[in-house]
């Protein structure tokens, strides 16, 4: 694998499929996508798979109004605030839910890390809330080191699901020499090399500190890997018990049949018994099995994983439709996406 230093960031994002933009790596999936559709009768089947999230959450969806219907005791403590909402009132909300600084903020609509942000100070929070052109979520920071990604699946009928994917995320880290600034210290490290201007503005007035040999100081606590965290394999954690636990979290969340829940937790141990889990979001239809983006997993490994969460998602789909559950016309969801990337920035 191409990811030394020394080598251009454009051979290494050749041979290492992590780093491909979102669409060159599934453009490869786009004639099992049409046999789907196909054996579906509907180009837009996969908008049927929730039906407790609008499109079945493919771009768009309020990320408040999903995490509303999540046990109030998986959910970090958070509140929601309208956009150009008076500071007054964002100050007397967070005092009525006892957040505190440091705290975690994102738009209300967004995806893979979009503008999420830890806030450490009230300028901060003005700062961002000013630049924010739309609802946002502030929540209470997390400060547990695990964080997952877990997809999770169910056919509509039955008792139970199943946990297709575990990713384990690594935060962005660098170990000090007593002589390298931080800003050095990650120009040595290829993965933060994709995203040195954007790391370097949330850093900010520490990217020229001098870290003390042998101490270790994380950089970036989203887990977004886009900004630098390693998404790790952790498929081996799977097993009855966890299962039982996110059947546990899922089944009361009515309508809902397949998506991954981003969350963290204070130990393993905790994990399994469904202790101290803090469920951070839920993604819906177009949720990825992140761990078939760990650096060591295989190009044909990770395509035959996705393939086999599509074909969960269209068999999903397929039953709902049965029941009578209408995907979302396609000049809908052509809608619905472009207004999503101008918004992100993806287009």
């Amino acid at each position: 694998m191409f990811s030394n230093v020394r080598f251009p960031l454009w051979l290494v994002k050749l041979f290492n499929y992590e780093y491909w933009t979102w669409w060159v790596f599934f453009l490869p999936l786009a004639p099992y996508w049409l046999y789907l559709a196909l054996r579906n009768r509907s180009l837009t089947y996969f908008t049927a798979v929730n039906t407790c999230i609008p499109d079945g959450g493919v771009f768009g969806e309020s990320k408040n109004d999903i995490l509303s219907q999540i046990a109030p005791r998986y959910l970090p403590t958070g509140t929601f605030v309208q956009r150009e909402e008076a500071w007054e009132s964002v100050q007397q909300k967070l005092i009525q839910a006892g957040i505190a600084f440091p705290l975690i903020v994102k738009p209300d609509v967004g995806g893979r890390g979009f503008r999420v942000h830890k806030i450490n100070d009230v300028q901060h929070l003005q700062r961002y809330l000013n630049d924010t052109p739309q609802p946002v979520i502030i929540q209470e920071y997390v400060a547990y080191e695990l964080e997952f990604g877990v997809m999770y699946a169910r056919m509509p009928g039955e008792p139970g699901g199943r946990i297709t994917s575990i990713t384990q995320k690594e935060f962005l880290s660098v170990t000090g020499d007593g002589r390298s600034t931080v800003g050095e210290l990650l120009a040595q490290n290829t993965r933060a090399r994709f995203a040195m201007g954007e790391l370097r503005e949330r850093v900010n007035e520490a990217w020229n500190d001098v870290v003390p040999a042998g101490q270790r100081r994380y950089i970036q606590p989203i887990g977004n890997h886009c900004l630098g965290t390693k998404f790790l394999n952790a498929n081996h954690l799977i097993n009855r018990r966890l299962t039982a636990v996110f059947d546990q979290i899922a089944l009361p969340i009515e309508g809902f049949y397949y998506g991954r829940f981003d969350l963290k937790v204070s130990n393993l141990e905790d994990f399994y018994q469904g202790r101290n889990i803090k469920i951070l979001e839920l993604n819906g239809a177009t949720s990825e099995p992140g761990h078939v983006y760990d650096p060591n997993y295989r190009l044909w490994k990770a395509y035959r994983d996705i393939m086999h969460n599509m074909r969960i998602v269209a068999d999903i789909s397929a039953a709902n439709i049965r029941r009578g559950i209408k995907p979302t016309p396609l000049n809908q969801l052509l809608q619905t996406s472009r207004a999503f990337f101008a918004m992100s920035g993806q287009l």
